[in-house]
């Protein structure tokens, strides 16, 4: 018996940052994102021996343990590592050895929340085989916990819940860990011209978001103005967003991208850079309204809006850069997982 699991990677739209502590404690956040048509996979076959196997397909890279009831946290192949441990500290001992198969969509550090959906998608992989009483919020949550309390990886909430739920979601994010996902019924119409004319460019690099992260917190937890003012905003445009989606207002959405990218690079240091601020000028002098960089900024993936026909006339601009546009559709399923014997 084989048992799978599928998580989607997502965009955030808007509102990116505010669902990080200290900002949504005090203040509460709000962020908008969709998720798409790439995803993270886990597969467990369980074995007839007591040796626990990981492989990260699409890294390359393998481990070996006998079983036991925590696995060394070094640095290697620890998102496994982590759900595994806290698997058999809630939950109890696995059934047997096993050998659990991953593989991302997307590189590391690209921005799209790789990281935590692959997170969501072990999990889920280890909940269809233990049968594990998890809903999408106690999913979403103990992804969370693991990723940001156990592994002590900076970062905020919406990804982990991203990837359980799916589809469009205004997200509002409180203190002591409450989130409240709101799933938006936008029109198929509306949907499909958002997603014709969104156009999805990998600059080829990855960055350390945790860097980023720390340097958001610090600054509000020090109380500077400039970059709380600037959360505030961002937490704005996350209204504006999901106004413009819902009532069909899609011209607006470039708009309201550049208006949360001039926000997002007030916030911390590194957001930005020389080749990303040519990156967008050449997108915006070709015709695209708006963009962001994705996830916690510095590289990865860059979304930009491009309205008409414009998006063609975008993909030449940018070809100059070497980096690599990435089809894609907004799926509405979140982590699905099933089992094949």
């Amino acid at each position: 018996m084989i048992y799978r699991s599928k998580a989607p990677l997502r965009i955030g739209l808007a509102g990116g940052g505010t669902d990080v502590s200290p900002y949504c404690d005090i203040y509460g956040g709000a962020i908008l994102n969709a998720t798409i048509s790439m995803y993270a996979y886990a597969a467990i076959e369980p074995r007839n021996d007591d040796q626990i196997v990981i492989v990260a397909a699409d890294r390359k890279e393998s481990l070996r343990y006998e079983r036991e009831a925590a696995l060394p946290l070094d640095g290697t192949l620890d998102l496994v590592k982590g759900v595994y441990n806290r698997v058999v500290r809630q939950f109890g001992a696995v059934p047997s050895g096993f050998t659990i198969t991953t593989y991302v969509d997307a590189p590391a550090g690209s921005g799209l929340g790789s990281s935590s959906t692959l997170v969501v998608a072990i999990l889920g992989a280890f909940a269809e085989w233990m049968n594990l009483p998890l809903g999408e919020y106690d999913a979403a949550h103990l992804s969370y916990q693991i990723e940001r309390r156990d592994l002590q990886m900076a970062g905020g909430r919406q990804d982990q819940y991203a990837a359980t739920f799916g589809g469009v979601n205004f997200m509002e994010f409180y203190a002591e860990d409450k989130v409240v996902v709101n799933p938006l019924r936008v029109r198929p119409e509306y949907l499909r011209e958002l997603e014709q004319n969104l156009l999805l460019f990998y600059t080829s690099t990855s960055r350390n978001s945790a860097t980023i992260i720390e340097a958001q917190s610090k600054n509000v937890q020090e109380q500077k103005s400039a970059s709380i003012d600037a959360m505030h905003l961002l937490k704005e445009q996350a209204q504006m967003m999901k106004e413009a989606l819902l009532t069909g207002k899609v011209n607006r959405i470039g708009e309201i991208l550049d208006f949360g990218f001039q926000q997002k690079k007030k916030t911390a240091a590194g957001i930005s850079n020389l080749m990303i601020d040519e990156i967008y000028q050449t997108a915006l002098a070709a015709g695209a309204t708006g963009g962001k960089i994705s996830g916690a900024g510095g590289g990865g993936f860059m979304t930009f809006y491009c309205p008409g026909t414009t998006r063609y006339a975008v993909i030449g601009s940018l070809q100059r850069f070497d980096g690599e546009f990435r089809r894609f559709n907004i799926t509405g399923q979140g982590l699905f997982t099933w089992k094949v014997g």
